[in-house]
């Protein structure tokens, strides 16, 4: 009899992660998950915000809605565990690690669930090998680590610890393919307005891109505690055609993406940037910094073009080449679009549901010998 013919009910699955309003990639990727696997009819998935929304009012306080907030997290923790046989947690580095990791993986075990800790931050080896170090005695707790980038597997390796990557799904049909014969100096770039992300070294691009091209335009998009500061940069700069345009819906970002021609990204860090392959689907050309995990994605020269972190020059002249050289952009854009499939879910869903699957198994065979054991 199969593993599942056996099973006596649903393989019950708590997503501990970022929830709506809370805005980033992560929140993306839970939502995009918790869609997926609902379909699922052997699974019972149920959400969990990292971050719970309640006393509105007093969560306005910074140091009160920190406090407010990891105790309500703690409490839906400790009510929701329970009735979970698999633990799916979400982290990010740093004091999100502490904050919301460490808590789910110790309830968890503590409750006797299997863990799984599916690290997302670009900043890990940093972390790890920083004040991080204390704290990789409970990533070792987890009974899987999994990352969407191969990037961080590597970076675990050497940290001693086994992990597995399973990709970021991607719904590239949600995205509008747009033929670009000849390329326009309209540019997007659509990271969290945060230092992480360096926008700063856009805008210094862009200065340059400005001066070559007087009828560029560039869209800033999405929002964050480095906004005010980015836009009086901007005007430092004296840069024209640019607009802040906010946080915008991730239904609607596609938009977007239809009336641009070239993404620019410039992260110092990083995991794997869902908007890198989401512009591939819409045919954006992409010019990114190489951090983290992004060369596990876009493959320089082929998918889309990498330069060395902060380097706001090489930023600029790579753009431009793709602005003058419009059968290598054709080219880049093909090859990027063909890169798609990698990220469908019907490519990801068996390895979400084999994990699931093996350790649901585990500890259900645990739990007959502890009953046997009993009688």
């Amino acid at each position: 009899m199969s593993t599942r013919e056996a099973r006596p009910g649903p393989i019950r699955i708590l997503l501990v992660a970022p929830a709506a309003p809370l805005i980033g990639g992560q929140a993306v990727q839970a939502q995009r998950l918790l869609e997926n696997l609902r379909r699922e009819p052997h699974l019972h998935v149920e959400l969990q915000s990292i971050a719970p929304r309640f006393f509105p009012r007093l969560q306005r306080i910074r140091f009160v809605r920190t406090a407010l907030t990891t105790a309500k997290y703690v409490f839906d923790l400790l009510r929701n565990t329970p009735r979970a046989d698999i633990v799916h947690v979400f982290s990010a580095s740093y004091f999100a690690f502490v904050l919301s990791a460490v808590p789910a993986i110790l309830i968890g075990k503590l409750c006797g669930k299997k863990v799984i800790l599916n690290y997302r931050s670009g900043e890990a080896e940093y972390f790890f090998g920083g004040w991080g170090r204390h704290w990789l005695g409970i990533v070792r707790l987890a009974d899987e680590v999994v990352s969407p980038s191969g990037y961080l597997v590597d970076v675990f390796e050497r940290f001693g610890i086994r992990a597995r990557s399973i990709s970021n799904v991607i719904d590239t049909g949600t995205f509008r393919f747009r033929d670009r014969e000849a390329l326009r100096p309209v540019f997007l770039s659509n990271r969290i307005l945060e230092p992480l992300y360096n926008i700063d070294c856009i805008l210094r691009a862009y200065r340059i891109l400005l001066d070559k091209f007087p009828d560029a335009r560039l869209i800033v998009c999405n929002d964050g505690p480095e906004r005010q500061r980015l836009e009086r940069a901007a005007r430092t700069l004296q840069l024209t055609n640019v607009e802040f345009v906010g946080l915008v819906p991730h239904e609607k970002i596609g938009e977007l993406y239809d009336v641009v021609d070239v993404y620019l990204n410039s992260p110092n860090f990083d995991c794997m940037p869902g908007s890198l392959i989401e512009c591939f689907a819409a045919g954006v050309p992409v010019v990114s910094t190489r951090a983290g995990g992004i060369p596990y994605i876009v493959t320089d020269g082929v998918t889309g073009l990498l330069v060395d972190t902060d380097d706001h020059e090489a930023l600029a002249a790579r753009a431009i080449y793709l602005l003058e050289n419009p059968s290598a952009a054709r080219a880049i854009i093909e090859k990027a679009r063909q890169e798609c499939a990698r990220y469908a879910w019907a490519v990801i869903r068996p390895q979400w549901l084999d994990l699931y699957e093996r350790l649901a198994a585990g500890r259900r065979r645990a739990d007959h010998a502890a009953e046997g054991g009993r009688t």
